[in-house]
């Protein structure tokens, strides 16, 4: 503790104040002056608690090709989708880069215990919804400000949701099992709250291509949701150098399974070159003389593999390997 009559009085820290103000001291003088000091706010939620994001990147990349496969098959599209970089920023500071009219969703998940939005953008909605009905996915460009979605529209994005969720729990099956349900829908996310403007959100953006027109749709998780699996999701994503049990025991099993595999051998024993026309002429007793190789070749699945010497073991026609001609092979 500091005694109380070491501390400066408020005369003198207003004069010191006034001192630095007006230039009295020279700059750059101190102690640790070329330390650099990251300012942290201890009542705040920080973003580097522990999410590894690497691993919502990986379950980003299985979501675009299921979505792609999903939409082929319901809406008669297959969108071009890319996904971007997966962020963390503050909720209030990702509504204010929203312009309404959206197709913005609220999405209840039990396993993640949390509330998360899906935000549609009206595009990708009227390119699915010309495809969907025989067009090559030209619809409007924007949705008219002050126009609700039709219920044909509305039809095309629950088609759109029912996708969506179904590649999620595709996509997060690997990590953990995952459910999705549609809980509200609003056209201005304004109205949507999953979280405090000050509480931070997982942001995954997918970029949408669909004859020329471009959207994109955005799944928005709390931070604090994923705080509770965030050991399963660095452990998920941890590389290793090959040497663990687990990759021993997975070569091991991968091997013999290819051991069992079985495969043809032919042994050559020489060859001749003849026209067709001889071919033709050949009789039944007829001798064809060709220069014997030193060693026949063996072939195993039409590869040549090894020279060998054909000789005879008991009863039995056998081959001696005698050296090897294909690498692949060993």
């Amino acid at each position: 503790m500091i005694a109380s009559s070491n501390l400066l009085t408020d005369a003198e820290l207003d004069a010191l104040a006034q001192d630095v103000a007006a230039g009295v001291y020279e700059n750059e003088v101190g102690y640790n002056i070329q330390k650099n000091v990251q300012k942290h706010d201890l009542a705040s939620e920080g973003s580097n608690l522990g999410v590894n994001l690497s691993a919502i990147d990986m379950i980003n990349e299985r979501f675009v090709r299921q979505f792609r496969l999903g939409m082929l098959e319901s809406l008669r599209t297959s969108p071009r989708v890319s996904a971007n970089k997966v962020t963390i920023v503050k909720y209030g500071s990702y509504l204010k880069g929203l312009y309404p009219p959206l197709s913005v969703n609220v999405v209840r998940s039990r396993n993640l215990r949390c509330l998360s939005s899906v935000v549609i953008e009206p595009s990708l909605v009227f390119s699915s919804l010309d495809s969907f009905f025989g067009g090559l996915g030209k619809g409007a460009a924007e949705l008219t400000p002050g126009r609700l979605f039709t219920p044909t529209e509305q039809r095309i994005i629950n088609l759109i949701l029912g996708v969506l969720f179904k590649s999620l729990m595709d996509s997060w099956s690997p990590l953990m099992p995952a459910d999705f349900e549609l809980v509200s829908s609003e056209i201005n996310p304004q109205f949507v709250q999953i979280a405090d403007d000050d509480d931070l959100i997982v942001l995954s953006r997918f970029e949408t291509e669909n004859a020329d027109q471009k959207g994109f749709i955005d799944i928005a998780y709390p931070y604090a949701a994923l705080k509770p699996v965030r050991d399963l999701m660095r452990s998920r994503v941890q590389t290793s150098s090959g040497s663990d049990e687990a990759d021993t025991i997975w070569r091991d099993e991968m091997a013999n399974a290819v051991y069992d595999s079985s495969v043809t051998i032919n042994v050559m024993m020489g060859e001749l070159d003849i026209t067709l026309a001889q071919l033709e002429h050949l009789t039944e007793g007829q001798t064809l003389y060709f220069r014997k190789p030193e060693f026949a070749t063996m072939y195993i699945n039409g590869t040549p593999a090894y020279a060998a010497t054909v000789g005879a073991l008991g009863t039995q026609t056998a081959i001696q390997i005698q050296k090897v001609l294909s690498q692949r092979l060993v």
